[in-house]
């Protein structure tokens, strides 16, 4: 079985490996040491990769339906050109005068709601995050931070502290108050929203002042939760009530993956006081931004200053405005939509027919379906990790998250075709078969 940030369940003496796999392992936790983590029961020796498809070390080709790192694509053409166009003429420090990173933050600004002013460039979504931190604790003078139940916002000694997902040895701050996920089908609309206001008045009660809410905004660790695509104002007004901050996650979601919109939080109709992106913006390349309202940093810059050696760097830039222009030049944003629409239907009709499949969620090319004991409905992680691996063996890659690691994670690059979503359902539903 596996999920998000699941220990894996093999060793490098397993029988389940072929010899240059036990090898690989061996080697890796000779040097990396047992705190990272591979997918699957077998894993996967990927070396090279093309559009939706990820190649091993033998030639054997699978369908990548999970990875958003490259959400363009693996190895889009334009991006590995501007990159390497880039890198062969400038790659230095961020303290010197650069257009790219000028027009990048021009570019970004202008898919932004008017009140997002400022743009300040990272590396990684988990440094964007923790710089939103930074930002509100001193725009709010408070410390205390509201996030959901298996959230997941990343590695930083900050941000790791108010990431349920990372498991039992990273504890959460006693800053930090979670909520559940915005469950349509176990609560009303305004649960999530009085839910934040109580996380809220105990954080008061404590004698902490709240300075945020962060949400990635389809809830991707949480086992995806995307609708009714208007929860999310309610909440944003309760953090505000309470004199905090509402900080928008779109390292998962934003760049059109969820089809209806480039960021998560507009299909909302919300104007977040920060927005934090990160993976799907270089396509690959590392590179990570934090948008947020001018006045937010106005103090700050009066009385600290930021820099980010590599943040927004000419390579990165370039990365991420090649991005851009494929998202506007191939419409992978109408694709999402449409794919992702007809997907979820498919997967609905699939799910009708095999009593393991819950409710199948999402939005855009991001779809979470819930694995249930058949008798109780009650969640089934074992099962879920049965046709995770089973998918592998079929040479298709999906994962699973949740709190449970019992929602299947679809979320596949967004040049995912119709042809690629009926070969993944002929794969998945194969695999319901053989699993029961």
């Amino acid at each position: 079985m596996i999920r998000d940030a699941m220990p894996n369940a093999f060793r490098p003496g397993d029988a389940r490996l072929s010899e240059r796999e036990r090898l690989l392992v061996g080697r890796r936790q000779a040097v990396l040491g047992p705190a990272y983590r591979l997918f699957y029961e077998r894993p996967l020796h990927i070396v090279r990769g093309e559009g939706v498809w990820l190649y091993d070390a033998e030639g054997t080709a699978y369908l990548d339906a999970y990875n958003n790192v490259a959400s363009l694509g693996h190895c889009h053409p334009r991006v590995v050109e501007a990159v390497a166009r880039q890198a062969a003429e400038l790659a230095t420090h961020t303290r010197y005068l650069h257009d790219g990173v000028l027009e990048l933050a021009e570019r970004l600004l202008a898919t932004l709601p008017e009140a997002i002013g400022h743009v300040m460039f990272t590396c990684t979504g988990s440094e964007a995050n923790d710089l939103a931190l930074r930002l509100a604790f001193a725009a709010t003078g408070g410390t205390g931070v509201i996030v959901t139940e298996n959230a997941y916002h990343g590695v930083t000694l900050a941000v790791a502290a108010l990431s349920p997902s990372l498991g039992p040895g990273v504890p959460l701050g006693a800053h930090v108050r979670t909520v559940p996920a915005p469950d349509a089908a176990r609560q009303a609309d305004a649960g999530f929203a009085a839910a934040v206001a109580a996380a809220a008045a105990d954080l008061q009660r404590h004698g902490i002042r709240p300075a945020a809410l962060i949400v990635d905004t389809v809830f991707s660790s949480d086992g995806v939760f995307t609708d009714p695509p208007d929860f999310l104002a309610p909440a944003a007004e309760a953090i505000r009530a309470a004199g905090g901050l509402f900080i928008a996650d779109e390292v998962q979601p934003g760049f059109g993956r969820t089809g209806e919109a480039m960021w998560g939080f507009l299909r909302h109709g919300v104007v977040p006081d920060m927005i934090s992106m990160g993976k799907p913006m270089g396509n690959g390349y590392p590179v990570a931004a934090l948008a947020l309202r001018p006045e937010l940093v106005e103090g700050f810059g009066a009385r600290a200053r930021y820099f980010n050696t590599f943040g927004g760097n000419a390579v990165a830039a370039a990365a991420a405005l090649a991005v851009l222009e494929v998202i506007e030049a191939e419409r992978v944003q109408a694709n999402a939509l449409t794919v992702g629409a007809r997907l979820r239907e498919d997967l609905r009709a699939l799910a009708a027919r095999f009593p393991r499949l819950g409710a199948v969620r999402g939005a855009g090319l991001f779809i979470g379906i819930d694995v249930e004991h058949p008798d109780s409905r009650a969640p089934d992680p074992v099962a879920a990790g049965r046709i995770v691996n089973g998918l592998r063996e079929a040479r298709v890659l999906i994962s699973a998250t949740g709190p449970l690691g019992h929602v299947l994670k679809i979320r596949p690059p967004l040049v995912f075709s119709e042809a690629h979503a009926a070969l993944f359902l002929e794969r998945i539903e194969s695999v319901l078969v053989a699993t029961g």
